[in-house]
């Protein structure tokens, strides 16, 4: 019994852990909330974009695109969704660039997400290799994670550096998908020592062990 409460656990903390990757993995300019950084400007401070003239009063960073507010109706406008985009922030007093450089590495989060789904199927098995596999595989995706979050926080940096952003909810969502896989790596694998443990332990106990008397059995 208590090794399926740890097979449970492991299942939906892997579920759980593939939701919130997928959900950073659409990020913008599918899901408007889900963003990695974000700048705020003031009214006498407020740039442009190299693409449109209006001022802006927000630009959010995203997986796949960029979107900007506008300063007057606050309408959201996704400029140029794709891999590896580029921002030019213009203003009258100067002008920043954030190069394809800083957010081609975002496209690793789609794969992670890819990953923990692998991992999902295989710990939905009973098979002792599949689970040992789901194990596994949940640290790869853990890894992967992990490697998409330090990218994460790359480009927030540069984006912090040059225009004083504020982390957006998309960092903190990739932070407790990696918690999770690891939770989820380490629950399956217990989860499957133990009932290693339970079927010997049943194997041993099944097995007829020779009575007293046995010796004296004619032949």
């Amino acid at each position: 019994m208590a090794a399926r409460s740890f097979f449970i656990s492991g299942v939906v903390i892997l579920f759980c852990a593939f939701i919130l990757s997928l959900i950073v993995a659409v990020s913008l300019p599918g899901l408007p909330g889900v963003d990695i950084a974000r700048v705020h400007f003031t009214s006498g401070t407020a740039p442009h974009v190299a693409t449109n003239t209006e001022s802006i009063k927000e630009i959010r960073f995203g997986i796949w695109a960029y979107c900007i507010y506008d300063a007057e109706t606050g309408h959201r406008t996704c400029i140029d969704p794709g891999y590896g985009y580029r921002v030019q922030l213009l203003s009258a007093s100067n002008s920043i660039t954030i190069g394809p450089g800083s957010t081609r590495g975002l496209a690793v989060h789609p794969v992670a997400a890819g990953v923990t789904f692998i991992a999902l199927l295989f710990s939905c098995s009973s098979h002792f290799t599949l689970n040992l596999l789901a194990s596994l595989i949940s640290f790869v995706a853990a890894l992967l994670t992990l490697i998409a979050f330090a990218i994460d926080i790359a480009l927030y940096t540069i984006v912090h550096n040059k225009v004083r952003s504020v982390a957006a909810p998309g960092l903190w969502i990739v932070l407790a998908s990696l918690i999770l896989l690891l939770l989820a790596g380490c629950t399956v694998c217990l989860g499957q020592r133990r009932h290693s443990r339970m079927s010997r332990a049943i194997d041993y106990n099944t097995t007829e062990k020779p009575g007293l008397f046995s010796h004296f059995r004619r032949r």
